[in-house]
């Protein structure tokens, strides 16, 4: 999840530098949407994780 969010994020760089600005808007919010839901993906499974007693 983690490998899309930065794939996205250098989309939207090479887009905004090459002056499409409507492809490097959405392929920033999308690397801003896969970040968060790496992040949520992330603490669950820290806490299912440590539940071995």
């Amino acid at each position: 999840m983690l490998r899309w969010t930065i794939t996205f994020i250098i989309i939207a760089i090479i887009a905004g530098i090459l002056g499409f600005g409507g492809i490097a808007g959405a392929a920033a919010s999308f690397a801003k949407i896969a970040f968060f839901i790496f992040l949520v993906l992330f603490v669950i499974s820290l806490l299912t994780g440590r539940k071995k007693v």
